[in-house]
């Protein structure tokens, strides 16, 4: 059935990382530009992690240590321990990733791509993995730097198409020729470009609803 791709903030938010290995490392490194508030636990942690998290804890994993969590990684490398780990965050309503055992998951880890404002998560619903890193490469190659910029451009003429148009089908309408425009043209239009797009569509459409309505008052 495969899982439903849910984006959700997760700045600030506490997330508890049972397991202080390369493993950890892994997951950690995905969730440090996310902005998390990520504490570890472990007897033994990686260097590598103390600089990405605002806690770490050397010592054995306690049930205490959920209070208060969001999200919790079991990344002991201890199949025993995981389980209890998922087992309580499933009791606490604590969402929970269990490294490698998808049977005690509460959510998965997509292979992510995030450029600036962009982020992307591709999934085989764990039956493929290799798969997924391929086509996360593809998309790493698709998010070039002329692609990012309409990206930026699109987000700064958002307020400019709810100023001009009030309705979503025209919106959608000129944000699609704006797009085209960014991808079609030898460069991207400027803001000013951009507004004078919108006025030249905005002109064209209140001259269409003119004719419309001289049309139907001619036929009254």
């Amino acid at each position: 059935m495969g899982y439903f791709p849910f984006f959700t903030d997760i700045s600030g938010r506490r997330c508890v990382v049972i397991g202080g290995g390369r493993v950890a490392l892994r997951k950690i490194q995905k969730l440090v530009p996310f902005g998390p508030d990520i504490t570890v636990v472990a007897p033994r942690i990686s260097d590598d992690i103390i600089p990405l998290v605002s806690n770490a804890v050397r010592r054995e994993f306690e049930e205490s240590d959920l209070d208060g969590a969001f999200m919790a990684i079991a990344a002991a490398d201890d199949r025993a321990l995981d389980k209890r780990i998922f087992e309580l965050c499933t009791r606490r309503g604590v969402l929970v990733n269990s490294v490698d055992d998808i049977e005690h998951c509460g959510f998965v880890f997509p292979s992510l791509v995030k450029k600036g404002d962009i982020c992307i998560g591709i999934s085989t619903s764990g039956t493929a993995p290799a798969f997924a890193k391929y086509l996360r490469r593809k998309t790493e190659e698709m998010l070039d730097d002329r692609t990012i910029a309409a990206a930026e451009l699109s987000a700064r003429a958002r307020p400019m198409l709810k100023e001009y148009f009030d309705t979503e089908k025209l919106r959608a309408a000129a944000a699609d020729e704006l797009l085209r425009l960014c991808f079609e043209g030898e460069c991207l239009p400027s803001d000013e470009a951009v507004r004078e797009l919108f006025e030249r569509i905005k002109r064209d459409e209140d001259q269409d609803r003119n004719t419309r309505q001289q049309a139907c008052d001619d036929t009254d």
